[in-house]
């Protein structure tokens, strides 16, 4: 019998399914048609349909983990500097599914650094994120709950923390369990909102005249 477009859709998403295991437990670099495959419990050729080379593997695998990171629940807690904090969380490692996220994500670095298109398209993407966090940080600031300053510098630092604690907790999540990083996280938001505005300090001489 012919096969229907919904054999084919469900199909695909059984190919779906296995690129994601495959990248979450090999990362990219386990990333094959033969890993797939076997995933798959079929053929190289049968996959070969749907990715006739390893780059259409890899851009799949790409609009894979953005179209299920656009997915995912997002935290929605206020405005202000509790809109910048729920953006922040959302980031972190604190569940199975974000950190499978996250680990897939940070190995695919090593196949971004080596492509300049998809340099390009990472550089974009990051780039998109800070404008993102620079919106709730001006918001927090019109609010009063963070003192004066660039909010795309204050961005710029916020996604900085939050990147290296996601690669940290990684490699050593014994270390940075989820409350821990929750805790890591407020320890840094009210760091931000004690910062002194540096126009407002009084300076002193070495003899003690203003």
């Amino acid at each position: 019998m012919p096969r229907t477009k919904g054999d084919h859709e469900a199909r695909r998403r059984d190919v779906s399914e296995a690129v994601w295991q495959v990248m979450a437990t090999r990362g990219f670099a386990g990333l094959t048609l033969r890993a797939v495959a076997a995933e798959l419990d079929a053929t190289t050729g049968l996959l070969t349909h749907y990715f006739p080379s390893k780059r259409a593997l890899l851009e799949y695998a790409l609009d894979l983990l953005e179209q299920r990171t656009i997915a995912r629940p997002r935290r929605h807690g206020g405005a202000g500097l509790a809109a910048l904090r729920d953006a922040l969380l959302d980031i972190l490692p604190l569940t199975d599914q974000a950190t499978d996220s996250n680990r897939i994500w940070v190995s695919s670095w090593d196949a971004a650094l080596c492509d300049p298109a998809l340099t390009t398209d990472y550089a974009r993407k990051y780039a998109q994120s800070r404008d993102r966090l620079s919106e709730r940080v001006a918001a927090a600031q019109e609010l009063g709950e963070l003192p004066p300053g660039d909010p795309a510098d204050i961005a710029a630092g916020a996604q900085a923390f939050i990147l290296g604690m996601v690669v940290q907790t990684l490699f050593d999540p014994a270390a940075f369990p989820p409350q821990r990083q929750v805790e890591l996280l407020d320890d840094y938001l009210s760091a931000l909102t004690a910062r002194t505005d540096p126009t407002t300090i009084t300076r002193h001489d070495p003899d003690g005249r203003t």
